[in-house]
């Protein structure tokens, strides 16, 4: 299949992530048909896609004729085999392997013969979803970023049956609705970003229970040192640009003092066990009560759109 033959996606979940991988997709000109197991998860989606679309057009990154535009390509039903002439299947339902696994074993009956099935698991094993699939060189992930309607990175990871073309096309596909794809050629648990992500999460972590700084310092000091550089430059980058001797000397002595914890540190362990789970709970390492929840999220979403629209303009 090539590009310009790609004209219907299938969204199966109505979730957060459906419902904002079915916006951007409708946004671009597809036709999209979002699936789900009930009426009233379906109802939730084209509530969430009509408050982001409220939050584009309130940042002016689109206008409304577009937004009721995109809104006219989306259908939404519980029935599976709307998927029968779908060119690409995206699947962003639960996040456990058997039910992955057996929506794919019976998609691939509904489904064309060419069509490419993608899942959006945040870090479950792509060879192991695909497991009951027969052809697996159509099979691959497609990992979003939440939320998907703002942040631009799709990472695009091989199974062990991927055929080239089927990552072509997706990293083709992803360019076409202005993203940013990265293919990730190994599938390993958490593929690139969650994998840096959680190097980060462990070393900060570390520098609070050592008692080297507090949660408020850690974050203050992610978001105004090196969130601000590598919102620009990569740490590859970052490196060259700073002295790859400098780096290696740096590494010879720093890499021994950094956490290397195999399992969730006690703080962590501690605030699940009692149930502060952050903003859902509105108690984590902050304090989220009394709107304070609201207040975090629309803030975070109102730097994200700064920083997007700063890539638009670039």
């Amino acid at each position: 299949m090539k590009l310009e033959e790609v004209k219907k996606i299938g969204v199966a979940g109505a979730g957060t992530m459906g419902a904002g991988i079915a916006q951007i997709f409708a946004q671009k000109g597809y036709e999209v048909v979002v699936t789900d197991i009930g009426e009233k998860y379906l109802e939730n989606a084209k509530k969430i896609i009509s408050i982001n679309n409220s939050s584009l057009i309130e940042e002016k990154l689109i206008t409304e004729s577009e937004a009721e535009n995109a809104m006219k390509k989306i259908s939404f039903t519980t029935d599976k085999k709307a998927f029968s002439d779908a060119d690409v299947i995206i699947e962003a339902i639960i996040e456990k392997i058997d039910i992955k696994q057996d929506f794919w074993k019976e998609v691939e009956e509904i489904a064309k013969e060419d069509a490419i099935f993608a899942t959006n698991t945040s870090g479950l094993s792509i060879t192991e979803i695909s497991e009951k699939v027969e052809k697996k060189g159509r099979f691959i992930g497609m990992h979003w970023w939440n939320p998907p309607h703002i942040i631009p990175l799709i990472e695009i990871i091989r199974g062990k049956g991927t055929d080239d073309e089927t990552v072509d096309l997706l990293v083709e596909l992803v360019k076409a609705i202005d993203r940013e794809p990265v293919v990730v050629q190994k599938d390993a648990n958490g593929f690139i970003g969650n994998r840096i992500q959680f190097a980060v999460f462990r070393e900060a972590l570390n520098i609070v229970e050592q008692g080297i700084a507090t949660v408020e310092d850690v974050d203050r000091a992610m978001k105004y040192g090196l969130g601000f550089r590598y919102a620009v430059i990569g740490p590859f980058e970052t490196a060259d640009l700073g002295g790859l001797d400098t780096f290696y000397y740096i590494s010879s002595y720093l890499f021994n003092e950094l956490g290397d914890a195999k399992e969730p540190s006690d703080m962590l362990k501690d605030l699940v066990d009692n149930n502060n789970l952050g903003v859902k709970s509105k108690k984590g390492f902050y304090d989220y009560s009394n709107g304070k929840d609201e207040e975090a999220m629309k803030n975070r979403d109102k730097m994200f759109f700064k920083m997007l629209k700063h890539i638009h303009n670039a």
